[in-house]
């Protein structure tokens, strides 16, 4: 089967948003001068919850799309518990474990791996990254929220790329937000910048759980129909945590603010740079303003 046939058949267009009003909000996207881009424990991991450097080098070279573009990007990677599991093999423990201290422990030795590897990758443009850990204790608190928002705004401004996860060692809830999609969301609104993009290991949101029905298709767009797409992924997911729902939860979120927000598949070529030029790629989230049947 070709790649064309596979596009045809795993590609969805929702009706009930105006062809116009969708084009609009890709081109915002497109326009975007400052981009959260979110990034999942599987887009960085293999199989065996080993850090998979060609995943993590093909994510760093798509951020340096944006970056070419002169666009000022915050990184928000998952990934540290994972890796720590497959770093000492502790393949009996699942990532959604209840053994809370299990997981903080797992986080401190995945955490130093996932940005030693994303130093050795960036390092390969000549660009610098900054780690910098937070809970959602850190935007809630107005005091903690401005110095957060400082020292971000400084980095971006020595054009740092900053990179930004969840401090497990410390925080318990903040382990069962969703791989960081809320906090991602929160960072997004927080900085007040263009764009959110969340990739993740599948091509966007579908239309039914894609793992089990070969015949879902991807959403092109959400925004008036977003009751019908949360509809459908309350029936096509099981979990509680994670998953899709947060996901969607946080781009719809960020877009019910005014700005655009994608979920896109992290495998996809050039998704970055494919934003970055205004083409179609995963799920556009699109802002309530301007459409014309909301």
């Amino acid at each position: 089967m070709t790649s064309e046939t596979t596009e045809k058949t795993t590609t969805a267009t929702v009706e009930s948003l105006d062809g116009d009003v969708v084009e609009r909000a890709r081109e915002r996207a497109a326009a975007a001068d400052r981009v959260v881009v979110k990034v999942g424990t599987n887009s960085l991991t293999d199989d065996e919850s080993k850090l998979d450097r060609v995943k993590l080098d093909k994510l760093v070279g798509d951020v340096m799309d944006l970056r070419r573009e002169g666009k000022d990007v915050v990184l928000v990677s998952s990934g540290s518990v994972g890796a720590g599991i497959g770093h000492l093999e502790q393949t009996h423990l699942d990532r959604d474990s209840d053994e809370i201290e299990e997981s903080q422990a797992l986080s401190t030795v995945g955490q130093s791996l996932l940005m030693r590897h994303y130093t050795q990758s960036f390092d390969r443009f000549d660009q610098s990254v900054a780690q910098i850990l937070v809970t959602g204790k850190d935007l809630d608190s107005p005091e903690r929220l401005r110095n957060f928002e400082n020292t971000v705004e400084t980095l971006l401004e020595w054009g740092v790329v900053p990179v930004i996860n969840e401090n497990d060692a410390v925080a318990t809830d903040e382990l069962r937000i969703g791989d960081n999609d809320m906090l991602s969301a929160s960072v997004a609104l927080a900085l007040g910048v263009d764009l959110l993009v969340t990739l993740t290991d599948v091509a966007g949101v579908y239309t039914g759980n894609p793992k089990r029905d070969p015949d879902a298709s991807v959403i092109e767009a959400v925004g008036s129909n977003y009751d019908d797409v949360r509809s459908i992924i309350g029936d096509s997911t099981t979990t509680d945590f994670g998953g899709i729902q947060t996901k969607v939860e946080g781009a719809r979120d960020v877009a019910k603010s005014g700005r655009p927000a994608i979920i896109a598949g992290s495998a996809e070529p050039d998704v970055l740079a494919r934003i970055a030029a205004g083409k179609s790629a995963g799920t556009l989230f699109v802002p309530p303003t301007g459409e014309t049947d909301e």
